[in-house]
């Protein structure tokens, strides 16, 4: 029996995000005045907490920049060579943000040893009135993404660092009141060295989740054992799965494509119309292709050593 090669494809919505291209230009605007306005007093009050966070924020924008053109270039159709369009590069965008974000954090805590080593006054007063500035600018643009965050990756990566950027002023705050107090300059650098640690953790996680969905791995959300269940159960003719790969075509759309072994390829036909939309509402996979092949041609098949179960 000849092989079958439907493509089942998932309706792909983005309308979604069309909706934040308003919240991205507020919050790049917000705060890329509020970068220059805390470097510009973090020289004048001679902060390197101030400055440090500055950085930190500037890579903020960079960051919703790339995010933002990240989505644009997603939302083009495919065409030429780009048979699945632009949609990666979401994907790209936060592999350049966590580059950026290790080079912050490796000229925040180099500068910061060098002022432990030799402290320097800070005018505290300063600090706490544009950190408190930075307060509302980091709370409002997390606002500005908190309705997407549970259904896009790439919106939900911009609130949670903005709402850890919230976080991060408080403790700028608190270094600053505790400096007017006690005097004890050695805070500045200390809050500093804080800042690069949060930054780091986040980063961290942001680079290995990025370089792994950029070598096309399964996404850490699913478990790939648990869809080779389903795809086994499907109306108990399923014999076997081989060839299985899920892999994201951004960091909202995941692709899946398998070759399905059936002791009925009359029924076959109709699993393959219901198998995509139980794959989108059990995984989220909403681009689904499969073939179809009987035992007979799954013995000959060359791609079957890729993995059955």
């Amino acid at each position: 029996m000849a092989h079958h090669h439907p493509h089942q494809h998932g309706g792909e919505s983005h309308g979604y995000q069309q909706d934040f291209g308003r919240a991205f230009a507020i919050g790049i605007a917000l705060n890329l005045v509020y970068v220059m306005l805390e470097a510009a007093f973090g020289l004048y009050s001679d902060s390197l907490a101030l400055l440090a966070d500055a950085g930190h924020n500037l890579s903020d924008v960079l960051g919703l920049v790339l995010a933002w053109g990240a989505v644009w270039l997603g939302q083009r159709p495919p065409q030429g060579r780009q048979t699945y369009g632009f949609r990666r590069s979401s994907i790209l965008a936060s592999l350049g943000n966590a580059i950026l974000l290790l080079l912050a954090v490796g000229a925040i805590t180099y500068e910061a040893i060098r002022r432990l080593l030799e402290p320097e006054q800070v005018a505290s007063s300063t600090v706490i009135w544009v950190a408190v500035v930075g307060l509302f600018v980091n709370g409002f643009t997390a606002y500005l993404f908190s309705s997407g965050s549970k259904q896009d990756l790439n919106i939900r990566g911009a609130f949670l660092h903005m709402a850890a950027d919230t976080g991060v002023t408080v403790g700028v705050i608190f270094a600053a009141l505790l400096i007017s107090w006690t005097g004890w300059l050695w805070l500045d650098p200390a809050i500093s060295l804080l800042i690069a640690a949060v930054i780091l953790v986040g980063t961290w996680s942001l680079l290995r989740g990025s370089t792994m969905l950029a070598m096309d791995a399964v996404p850490r959300d699913l478990d790939l054992a648990s869809i080779r269940t389903q795809l086994c159960d499907a109306d108990g003719i399923v014999v076997e799965v081989h060839d299985l790969h899920v892999w994201a075509l951004s960091t909202t759309e995941t692709a899946l494509s398998a070759h399905l072994v059936c002791s009925d390829m009359d029924k076959g036909q109709s699993l393959l119309r219901k198998l995509p939309s139980q794959l989108e509402q059990v995984f989220g996979i909403r681009h689904a292709t499969l073939q179809l092949e009987t035992p007979a041609t799954a013995d000959i098949c060359p791609l079957r050593s890729s993995g059955t179960v």
